[in-house]
């Protein structure tokens, strides 16, 4: 019988056989945590409510491939990343009311926005490849790219080495270039 002073170890390792009740504690345990940690970056309560939810299905869902070795810390990364998440999705792009069309150059208004869909669809890609990075090394991408952290900040914040931080940043910038290279070879060859 688990009891709020298991460890989260014990906890997860019954989660990983599909233990309800263990599941549930460590729910208990952590459900403010990651909900006051949403809650401290977005200040909306219900979307804070529905990111620590679903970080928690998740991991229902994915309890037998899921290799946690830091409940804790994995919780605020996915904490982190669904926030960073929710803010791209609801970033509104400015729009600019204009009376005198004809004093705009044609070309340079579908130019800004030819440009900012072909952006907004680049970033979207390079979230997805981000997606496929270990959970440890998109979150210190996502520090140091995303919210502009020096290396010693993220280590600091994450309380491991700065060598640490580079050798994960090293990985996830080469495997970005490598799957954006790609992604150049096929734009080529299909507009050929």
């Amino acid at each position: 019988m688990f009891t709020t002073k298991s460890n989260d170890s014990e906890l997860w390792l019954a989660i990983t056989k599909s233990d309800l009740k263990a599941f549930n504690v460590l729910f208990d345990r952590y459900w403010s945590s990651i909900y006051t940690t949403a809650f401290s970056y977005l200040k909306d309560p219900e979307a804070s409510s529905e990111i620590t939810h679903d970080i928690f299905l998740n991991i229902w869902n994915k309890r037998s491939e899921l290799d946690i070795q830091s409940f804790k810390g994995y919780l605020t990364a996915s904490a982190r990343y669904h926030v960073y998440k929710r803010k791209k999705t609801i970033k509104s792009i400015n729009i600019q009311y204009i009376e005198d069309y004809e004093s705009l150059e044609a070309a340079s208004v579908q130019n800004s926005g030819d440009e900012k869909v072909s952006y907004m669809e680049l970033e979207d890609k390079v979230d997805s490849f981000l997606n496929e990075l270990p959970s440890r090394c998109r979150e210190i991408f996502i520090l140091s790219r995303k919210e502009h952290l020096s290396n010693d900040e993220i280590a600091q914040r994450l309380c491991i080495s700065k060598r640490t931080v580079e050798n994960q940043l090293t990985s996830a910038l080469k495997y970005l270039r490598m799957s954006l290279r790609n992604i150049g070879i096929i734009l080529i060859i299909l507009h050929l």
